[in-house]
């Protein structure tokens, strides 16, 4: 088992920068890979951002890259999301996932063993 526990979230205005954490626990030896998700009212959740555990390569989803940038703490087993240049359609509940197996792609979300509960971000206008 593998507990995430995100933080980090809140109100920023446009234009702004927020760190997300996710803190892991349990088996976390056992992670190949983490990742960011994010659900907005009314819509389904969609892939932000994933590294792969050893090694360190990140993939982003196309509305985020050269904004957001995903990083990792092997040795304190948190993930980090650096936003910056916020925009009130990155508004929505973030995410933090884990997977135990081999990824090819770490856009799925489905591939995911692990969740954390989420945290808010609200950008606005």
């Amino acid at each position: 088992q593998v507990q995430l526990v995100e933080s980090g979230g809140g109100l920023v205005q446009a234009g702004g920068s927020l760190r997300l954490s996710c803190a892991a626990s349990g088996r976390t030896f056992s992670m190949y890979a983490m990742g960011w998700f994010r659900q907005a009212p009314g819509k389904e959740r969609e892939f932000v951002a994933g590294i792969r555990w050893s090694g360190g390569t990140t993939d982003y989803a196309d509305s985020v890259k050269g904004r957001f940038t995903i990083s990792r703490d092997n040795a304190e087993n948190t993930l980090y999301l650096q936003m910056n240049s916020l925009k009130p359609e990155d508004t929505a509940v973030y995410y933090c996932a884990a997977r135990i197996g081999i990824l090819t792609t770490l856009e799925e979300g489905k591939r995911y063993d692990y969740w954390g509960r989420g945290t808010q971000v609200t950008v606005s206008s």
